[in-house]
């Protein structure tokens, strides 16, 4: 494995806001991330998507370190922590680091699907979020259909529903849903006669399949599918709250998610960061190291302080979370903004940093990789999915002068 630069977070961020629980999952996660992710992240990063392709040892291993019972409180098989968003967070920030496919991975299977089973009932937590926790089952969230994503209105949401005794029959499909071709269930928007509802789905009932991984830009190791629907018959209690609530728990797992994705933004910029100064300080041009030119330096210290400012930032919206604030605007938005513009703009530099070599997928000669390209690879999605960043400026727009004027 190659050599790491070294962690520049240490020496320029001073955290004052998370609690000191928070700060010791951190130093857990990323003790995890180095032995286990670090290894693998080139490979992920490289191969690409098939179902074989998943990395079953990383998530295996994420179980066995109970990453997975980070967000959950103790009644489900979680740790019970007392700052459980902020803890899942700053997990997606050091996951990301090495590998945003891994970032993802987490994120969907805990934020994304775990969240939106904490709004169901006993039974479906029972079932299936404990069963989450220690990856007994993997889950996926479909809210995406073919001509539906940003707007999740009733007019849009095709996947439908109809019940019939105690049971919803449910027809349609959903479109780049993660995990879902290695998962046991999903939590899909469907719309049941214009009302809006969350259901669990196994994915293994008859009349539901799951097409072949997307081949995709970046992110290869986070697999995204297809999931189908014909007449498939789902139980009336795999409704999470009641009908026509749907959409409050869309948003409001969405809202989670979005923090979690400002904080993979502060993984990926934070990765380029360390990798562009560690080379800055060794490569010559004009005899001198290019970290002497005053162009870079003062473009790294805009850097720094635009990182300080993304962690902060993803740092108090988990913390109003923890607090009970569902919707926590302006803090989500800008977290998940903010935090993803930055993971392009620091890529951007760090491939601008390491010239051609930045720009190789492969060096011929060596057979070298250069992880600037990965991030560089993987970052653009993140400003579009679980919310585009043009609906993170409406949502921001909307909480500055209100819905009645911006709409």
């Amino acid at each position: 494995m190659r050599q790491l630069p070294p962690r520049m977070q240490d020496q320029l961020y001073h955290d004052m806001i998370l609690p000191e629980e928070t700060l010791k999952i951190r130093k857990n996660v990323r003790d995890f991330a180095v032995r286990v992710i670090a290894p693998r992240a080139t490979e992920i990063a490289h191969t690409e998507e098939s179902k074989e392709s998943f990395p079953w040892d990383v998530f295996r291993q994420m179980a066995e370190e109970d990453l997975f019972k980070i967000p959950f409180p103790a009644e489900v098989g979680g740790l019970g922590l007392s700052y459980p968003c902020c803890a899942t967070v700053v997990t997606v920030e050091e996951l990301a680091y090495f590998s945003n496919s891994v970032a993802a991975i987490y994120d969907v299977h805990c934020i994304l699907a775990g969240h939106a089973l904490e709004y169901g009932s006993d039974y479906i937590r029972d079932n299936y979020l404990r069963p989450m926790t220690k990856a007994e089952k993997i889950g996926c969230f479909a809210t995406t259909e073919p001509m539906a994503s940003s707007d999740l209105s009733a007019r849009s949401v095709q996947t439908r529903a109809e019940l019939k005794g105690d049971k919803f029959i449910v027809s349609g499909q959903k479109r780049f849903i993660t995990n879902a071709c290695v998962a046991d269930f999903v939590t899909a928007l469907v719309n049941v006669e214009g009302r809006l509802c969350m259901l669990v789905i196994d994915l293994k009932s008859k009349g539901c399949s799951v097409g072949d991984p997307d081949k995709k830009l970046g992110n290869k190791g986070q697999l995204t599918s297809d999931i189908y629907f014909e007449n498939v018959e789902v139980p009336e209690e795999n409704l999470i709250q009641n009908m026509g609530n749907g959409l409050h728990t869309a948003l409001g797992t969405l809202t989670y998610g979005r923090v979690g994705i400002g904080a993979s933004g502060v993984g990926m910029a934070q990765s380029a960061f360390d990798e562009a100064v560690a080379y800055m300080k060794q490569r010559t041009a004009f005899g001198k190291k290019i970290a002497q030119y005053q162009y870079w330096q003062f473009k790294m210290a805009e850097r720094a302080i635009e990182i300080e400012n993304a962690r902060n930032l993803y740092s108090k919206a988990a913390l109003r979370m923890d607090q009970g604030v569902e919707f926590p605007e302006p803090e989500a938005a800008g977290a998940k903004f903010y935090g993803t513009r930055l993971a392009g703009d620091m890529a951007r530099d760090a491939i601008q940093v390491f010239g051609g070599y930045g720009y190789m997928r492969e060096l011929a000669h060596d057979k070298s990789h250069y992880k600037v390209m990965e991030i560089f690879q993987d970052f653009k999605i993140a400003e579009i999915y679980e919310g585009t960043n043009e609906i993170q400026r409406m949502i921001l727009a909307r909480t500055i002068f209100g819905r009645d004027v911006a709409g």
